[in-house]
């Protein structure tokens, strides 16, 4: 039910569904009904340009990334959340993980590689007949990147199930203190559910989202500014809807 309500609101869908209605209303209240069909389909073409999809990205990226070289902060180990997954990709034979949970299972074994610490994946199934994202994460890892995972946190939905999962598996473990790493704007919403959940945070934000270029490719459309788009503001509201309900 959660994920269609978020279907319902989140871009393209809502804005077209306001259009729509925009559409409806347009014999009988043709002033409401024009507004609607003017935010529907101008706050969808907005969504569009590369520097609104910044400007969303860019305003959730508050962690500062660690450096690339040298010693790492000392940790019990490093936690990489899943992202999502590719359930038919036949040249995997198999599920797959998908690209975003690709990079950050990349840059984690990057960390694990540097700093000798143990690795926990955490990612639930997506659906009542889909493999655990973390065991695909594990399985990524260990025959791809060649990094052994020693936890795998299979049973969450959410952000904050990752983290009250993962700190149940940890503290049982001795572990207090975690490298955490996911998206640069995902960084926010997951660290405060980490430590909200009793853990030592220790933000390794990566897929660090830049400022367009400055000439017409920022203000013309593009699918791929959407998409991103529609991560910025699933992660507002994630926020949001995670401070009512704290």
């Amino acid at each position: 039910m959660a994920h269609l309500i978020e279907t319902l609101i989140m871009p393209p869908v809502g804005n077209l569904l306001l259009a729509l209605v925009g559409v409806a209303l347009i014999r009988g209240r043709r002033k409401l009904g024009r507004l609607c069909m003017v935010l529907g389909l101008g706050s969808l073409l907005l969504l569009t340009l590369p520097v609104v999809s910044a400007a969303l990205l860019i305003s959730l990226q508050t962690a500062a990334p660690l450096p690339p070289t040298g010693p790492l902060p000392d940790a019990d180990a490093i936690v990489i959340l899943g992202a999502d997954f590719r359930a038919i990709a036949p040249e995997m034979g198999g599920a797959t993980v998908s690209p975003l949970t690709l990079e950050r299972l990349r840059y984690g074994a990057r960390l694990a590689r540097r700093a000798e610490t143990p690795v926990l994946v955490s990612g639930g199934s997506l659906g009542p007949k889909e493999p655990p994202l973390a065991g695909l994460m594990r399985k990524t890892l260990q025959e791809e990147f060649n990094v052994e995972v020693r936890w795998a946190e299979k049973r969450s939905l959410s952000t904050r199930d990752n983290a009250r999962y993962s700190a149940e598996i940890l503290s049982e473990a001795g572990c207090a203190r975690v490298i955490l790493v996911t998206h640069a704007w995902h960084m926010p919403r997951a660290r405060r559910a980490f430590e909200q959940a009793g853990l030592k945070v220790i933000p390794a934000p990566m897929g660090i989202h830049p400022w367009p270029a400055r000439d017409l490719g920022a203000i013309t459309p593009f699918s791929r500014a959407l998409l991103e788009s529609t991560w910025g503001l699933h992660e507002w509201v994630g926020r949001i809807w995670y401070r009512l309900t704290e």
